[in-house]
């Protein structure tokens, strides 16, 4: 009895491990990896090191301020945000001071927060969490449920896109929700995301080239309605441009403005969307066939010169009685001015410009593009500033800033260096709950942003969501305001160029002023 036993305990404990050994023994033999051939075991576990590479490096061995494209100091900063409402840290910053850098010039005599120009006359009511319990595996919180000030701007300083319209869009926040395109992202996102950015006030969310869906109206925010080259959700049945298409969407109450999308950082050239992730519903809002992999031209077919653009952009805001704006990456100085000369021509001007920085990106991306193509964003964002004052038009165009801006001092730089307000996609998706998994193209995103599959987005509930969304908001217009009160002003609004000093790797600091003086308009 006992031998008995004592083989069915090696039949157990011996057979599964050699068939598993066996298995992988014979599968390495397919001729797929060179490594694995030749070191059958030893491959496999290098395989394995190497899939669980990024996610160690991430929480165990990179330095907190290492990490890109954000550090774990930036991405945990920025989930206190929007989780519990504060930017508190414990004994003093993790920036590298040695490094070159971009800082604010605090005044002498800052501003009382009393003296600040701000309209937090109505408070909202809001929903933030509070740690009970730290321990070492599972952190304890409960939900409280409070009334938070909105710190939108004064009624003066309300920042009005497309004044000569028939429907301006008036703005009382300085910071919205960059493109994020239905498709790359799921309903869920968009409904929190919208809805957190309605409770906020003052807000907005941006569609993306891939159309207006039903959920970005059903959320009731503010929204810019992105026209990409793939003119998705504004195409008839030929893939054309439809002008009835689009005047259905800007007969849409909470369309407050149309941007058309020439360049994005991340894309330079042309959006990607796979097949997969084409449900339904994404079907629908960009007028394509369910479940077919879409990809989009890296420029408009019918627009091949500033003069057709511009013309363009006239029908529509004609046609629409809506902002209309354009989506661009500065590649030089140079390459601009032929776009500010046809304006001055034509007497036509975009409403807005969104200029977008070479390391932008929401989700998945092309490489080669984002890593080498288009200038950085602070470098653009003065080039195109320069230029919209150097051509005397700065004051028909408001500038709107993205890439990277997920904390209120680069918010507060950008805004120095002459944008007029901030978009930012990867600072809501992290709000959402991102996690830097890198997984947005495979539509298998575990914290349910990045995907269309109803599985997946079960990981994001909306109704909860929501409420970190807007804490994000207000934290972040609360901490610009603190900044522009530190630098002796009254409001974000009046941040320039004289506010902000760059400090160089030999530690002499200059003002951005004295670098890059404003030009004078040219006659």
């Amino acid at each position: 009895m006992f031998t008995v036993i004592l083989v069915v305990l090696l039949i157990i404990v011996l057979v599964p491990p050699l068939a598993f050994f066996g298995y992988m023994f014979a599968l390495s033999k397919k001729p797929k990896h060179s490594i694995i051939r030749s070191h059958p075991f030893l491959g496999w576990v290098r395989y394995l090191l190497e899939k669980l590479g990024p996610e160690f490096r991430q929480y165990w061995f990179d330095n907190d301020t290492e990490g890109k494209p954000f550090s774990r100091a930036d991405f945990v900063g920025l989930v206190y945000a929007a989780k519990y409402r504060t930017d508190l840290i414990s004994f003093g910053g993790r920036r590298d001071y040695e490094k070159p850098g971009y800082y604010l010039s605090n005044a002498m005599f800052p501003k009382l927060t009393t003296e600040l120009r701000v309209d937090n006359e109505v408070v909202r009511p809001g929903r933030k969490y509070v740690i009970t319990n730290e321990g070492l595996f599972t952190r304890q919180e409960k939900i409280v449920d409070e009334q938070v000030k909105p710190w939108l701007l004064a009624e003066e300083d309300a920042i009005v896109v497309g004044g000569g319209r028939r429907e301006p869009w008036r703005l009382k926040g300085m910071f919205g929700a960059s493109a994020t395109s239905f498709g790359a992202v799921g309903e869920h996102y968009i409904q929190s995301t919208g809805s957190g950015a309605r409770m906020a006030g003052g807000s907005w969310i941006n569609t993306g080239e891939g159309g207006v869906a039903d959920v970005h109206v059903d959320t009731k925010a503010d929204i810019v309605a992105q026209i990409g080259p793939g003119l998705f959700g504004y195409r008839d049945h030929e893939g054309k441009f439809s002008i009835a298409a689009f005047k259905e969407k800007a007969a849409i109450p909470n369309i407050k403005a149309f941007e058309l999308k020439f360049h994005q950082g991340a894309k330079i050239r042309g959006g990607h969307l796979e097949g997969a992730k084409v449900t339904a519903p994404v079907a629908k809002a960009r007028l394509v066939p369910i479940g077919k992999t879409v990809n989009s031209p890296n420029r408009f077919e019918f627009l091949t010169n500033p003069e057709e653009a511009l013309r363009f952009i006239r029908t529509l805001q004609d046609e629409g009685g809506k902002p209309v704006g354009v989506k661009i990456v500065v590649g030089d100085p140079k390459r601009l001015e032929p776009f500010f000369l046809a304006m001055l021509a034509l007497d036509i001007y975009p409403d807005f410009i969104t200029v977008d920085g070479s390391e932008g990106g929401s989700g998945a991306t092309f490489k080669a593009m984002a890593d080498g193509m288009g200038l950085p964003l602070f470098a653009g964002l003065l080039i195109l500033d320069d230029a919209a004052r150097k051509f005397g038009v700065r004051d028909r165009i408001k500038l709107f800033a993205s890439g990277k801006l997920i904390t209120p001092d680069k918010v507060a730089v950008a805004l120095a260096l002459g944008a007029d307000a901030v978009n930012s996609a990867r600072g809501f998706m992290m709000a959402n709950g991102c996690i830097m998994a890198m997984q947005c193209h495979t539509g298998k995103c575990p914290t349910g942003i990045t995907t269309t599959d109803d599985k997946f987005q079960e990981a994001l509930v909306p109704e909860e969501k929501q409420w970190r969304v807007m804490n994000y908001i207000l934290q972040m217009r609360e901490g610009l305001f603190s900044l522009a009160a530190a630098c002796g002003l009254n409001s974000p609004c009046e941040l320039r160029r004289e506010h902000v000093v760059f400090t160089n790797e030999s530690g002499q600091s200059t003002r951005i002023v004295d670098l890059f003086p404003y030009p004078e308009t040219v006659s």
